[in-house]
């Protein structure tokens, strides 16, 4: 009986450990690309900040950040929109910048279009001026950093009475 146990003892610690030495970058790879979407029957106020891919069917009311944004026919979007790839077939209010910017049949846009690519399709209704610009997602895309500002420069920080500082 001990025999057998120390046989595969070795044997189950072998495949346990190899299991756990494979990189996770290996798993990461096979998945698929990241992809989020927001339903019909929801309605966001806020700021939504993803890197992958973003489809809206329901509301948002804030700023909007995506690689890449399709707003579907009948969803609502009132702010701000960044994406490098946008396709807007519902209604936009605010200023978008993206690099590519489509608008289908069905895109209603009250705002300005800050691109390097517009394509406007038939019977969709634009509302608003459009730039031409070689990178329109550069300066935005990077969330500016918090700074540290010192109240008073003279006290130490720890939140004691100014008597009790040390």
């Amino acid at each position: 009986m001990f025999g057998k146990s120390q046989s595969e003892t070795p044997d189950n610690h072998r495949d346990s450990t190899s299991a756990q030495k494979m990189p996770r970058s290996a798993v990461a790879s096979s998945a698929a690309p990241e992809a989020s979407s927001i339903s019909s029957g929801l309605s966001i106020v806020g700021k939504i900040v993803g890197h992958g891919a973003l489809t809206i069917f329901g509301q948002v009311e804030g700023e909007l950040r995506a690689s890449t944004v399709v707003i579907a026919e009948g969803a609502q979007i009132e702010g701000d929109v960044v994406a490098e790839e946008l396709t807007i077939g519902g209604y936009v209010k605010g200023t978008i910048h993206a690099n590519r910017v489509k608008l289908n049949s069905t895109a209603v846009v009250e705002g300005d279009i800050f691109h390097r690519t517009l394509t406007i399709e038939e019977n969709a209704r634009f509302d608003g001026m459009s730039r031409r610009q070689e990178n329109s997602t550069d300066t935005l895309s990077r969330e500016p950093h918090p700074q540290v500002v010192p109240i008073e420069s003279n006290r130490k920080g720890n939140g004691a009475p100014d008597g009790l500082n040390a």
